[in-house]
């Protein structure tokens, strides 16, 4: 763990003509930590996810990497700090295997220019198994015979092997059974074992107090409050996203964010 987090967000606005997507948000995630990012539709939580990827530039505040005040203008410059997106659509190419998939775009070469099929197989390999993925029985399958756990953890695995710094997973159990739900968990938990920060998107409070050390509520584009989860219950996350009132602040009985 390092003093300061290694992403953070101060009183960062966004707005789309006439609509507030973000109004004066605060958000930080540290190393070696899960920050999960909760809030109803329309809280927020994607606006703020494509501000940190450089999707949507910030009207208002600013962003921070590991200190130091950063601009963002596009995927590339995250990329280029670490911060690396799993949006629930894995961006995954069915007609291709997981070597294939893992460096679409990024493709190694030798010095004749043609694909180093060798280094980029063993490097996928590698990172797969300091992952701990072993339901993969080869990283020449084709991602079209994967199961969704199995997807999910392909895509995850990309988004590690380039020195990132920063994870974030939207809603990455969305649709998956059991079994697959577990895998994932266990991921993302290895995840922050390693040293990176975790951002989780997800509805399924029962899932982030599973594996998140840390919770976010959005509600109308504006943060409501942060919470640890080791002292806090689904309940109060539940009114928080509802009514938009903090713990501390139900208890002085303040008015709704």
């Amino acid at each position: 763990m390092t003093d300061s987090p290694i992403l953070a967000l101060r009183g960062v606005s966004k707005s789309f003509g006439q609509v507030h997507a973000l109004s004066q948000v605060d958000f930080h995630a540290d190393a070696g930590e899960v920050m999960a990012l909760v809030g109803d539709n329309g809280a927020g939580k994607s606006t703020l996810i494509k501000s940190i990827a450089g999707i949507h530039p910030i009207d208002e505040g600013e962003i921070l990497f590991e200190g130091r005040p950063v601009s963002i203008g596009g995927p590339k410059d995250a990329g280029r700090l670490g911060i690396e997106v799993v949006y629930q659509d894995l961006a995954l190419c069915d007609n291709l295997d997981v070597v294939q998939n893992m460096y679409l775009g990024r493709e190694l070469r030798d010095r004749l220019w043609r694909l180093d099929e060798a280094t980029m197989e063993q490097r996928t390999r590698e990172t797969l198994r300091g992952l701990s993925v072993t339901t993969i029985r080869t990283p020449r399958q084709l991602v079209a015979g994967l199961s969704g756990g199995q997807r999910q953890s392909v895509a995850v695995a990309r988004a590690v092997m380039w020195n990132s710094r920063v994870v974030i997973l939207d809603e990455p159990t969305a649709a998956l059974g059991v079994a697959q739900t577990r895998q994932v968990l266990d991921l993302v938990r290895r995840l922050a074992e390693q040293g990176l920060a975790v951002v989780l998107i997800s509805h399924n409070l029962h899932d982030i107090f599973e594996v998140a050390d840390r919770i976010t509520v959005l509600r109308l584009g504006r943060s409501v409050g942060e919470y640890a989860v080791a002292e806090t219950t689904q309940q109060e996350i539940v009114q928080a996203i509802t009514a938009g009132i903090p713990a501390a602040a139900r208890s002085n009985g303040e008015a709704p964010v």
